[in-house]
């Protein structure tokens, strides 16, 4: 089966075959090359539906597009949305990290919790629009560590680490990110929807 992956970023496009060729290889996931939509949702919901519409009709496929990002408690659940914005418009990660990690400078451990949330809208020409949820939950660190993942992956703890361990996702290994990110427990709910097409 193939379907369309709604997004021009390279790095969701790459952990969304990661993901995909573990728990569905016999599903394709195709580039998307099409114009993007102006993601004027105020909800991930919103924005991964004008994402997988959009994609949907312009390729004549079964759509998938993920809007995600990381909520803060201290802050309200901000970033939110604004994530991949967080710094301003240019989407500059490093930015992004960096203010953030400056706006918790003297936040203390106990009140540093925070989650990832993916949102995956499946959208079908012609048909039905599925929207699943995951999320990730854990804190974040003072600093940045690790080399691994994107975005806010260096400074987020997860939850559930064995005894002892504290490493951020920037530690983890491509295989352990995907078996445990907000994008995997999301595909987790989408898999029967699309076992249905």
């Amino acid at each position: 089966m193939r379907v369309v992956l709604a997004t021009h970023n390279p790095h969701k496009v790459a952990e969304f075959q990661q993901i995909v060729s573990l728990t569905r290889p016999d599903l394709e996931i195709v580039a998307y090359d099409g114009p993007e939509p102006v993601e004027d949702g105020v909800t991930f919901a919103e924005n991964a539906l004008l994402k997988a519409r959009a994609a949907s009709t312009h390729t004549g496929l079964a759509a998938l597009a993920d809007d995600s990002g990381i909520c803060v408690d201290v802050l309200g659940g901000s970033p939110g949305v604004f994530s991949a914005y967080w710094a301003g418009q240019k989407k500059d990660a490093a930015a992004n990290l960096e203010l953030l990690l400056d706006q918790l400078h003297d936040i203390a451990d106990p009140h540093r919790s925070a989650h990832f949330t993916s949102t995956i809208a499946l959208v079908v020409p012609g048909g039905a629009e599925h929207v699943v949820e995951g999320i990730w939950p854990g804190r974040l660190a003072h600093a940045a560590s690790g080399a691994g993942g994107f975005g806010y992956d260096p400074i987020f703890i997860p939850d559930g680490q064995p005894s002892g361990e504290e490493r951020s996702v920037g530690e983890f290994s491509a295989e352990e990110k995907q078996t445990q990110s907000h994008r995997a427990r999301a595909f987790a709910e989408l898999v029967p929807l699309l076992a249905a097409l």
